[in-house]
């Protein structure tokens, strides 16, 4: 899938989520494009609450598809800070604007934690498009 977009200037995991830093201590995650595609039309996604513990490599949201429920897992160590409402009546974003409007949830790491480390042990866009075979 060469035409796959992956923005260089997000963070990724194995799991097909992409992260993006919009503060000291948070981040924005979502799923990426391959991921979306992958999935076909979403129909209903499952978004934890404020203040619920992500750990990383657990899940913490479901996106259902027409084929299929995927577990969404943990980027980080974190607090949900945020969750995108806009998907309770518009489940469509994360096909349509996967990277934009189709965002999942915002994580905020503790205080003690390196974010920028954090961040830089996650796969760069070369890395990802190496995995995913684009």
């Amino acid at each position: 899938m060469s035409d796959t977009k992956i923005p260089e200037n997000l963070r990724y995991t194995a799991d097909h989520e992409w992260v993006s830093k919009v503060g000291d201590k948070t981040v924005r995650v979502g799923i990426t494009d391959f991921a979306q595609d992958a999935l076909g039309d979403v129909v209903f996604v499952q978004l934890p609450d404020v203040d619920d513990a992500v750990q990383t490599g657990e899940s913490f949201a479901e996106v259902e598809s027409t084929k299929s429920v995927s577990d969404i897992f943990g980027p980080l160590d974190g607090t949900i800070a945020a969750a995108n409402d806009a998907l309770d009546g518009a489940p469509e974003l994360v096909n349509s604007a996967p990277y934009d409007d189709g965002w999942l949830a915002e994580i905020t790491v503790a205080d003690d934690v390196d974010l920028d480390a954090v961040l830089a042990d996650l796969l760069d866009a070369a890395g990802y498009a190496a995995a995913v075979g684009s």
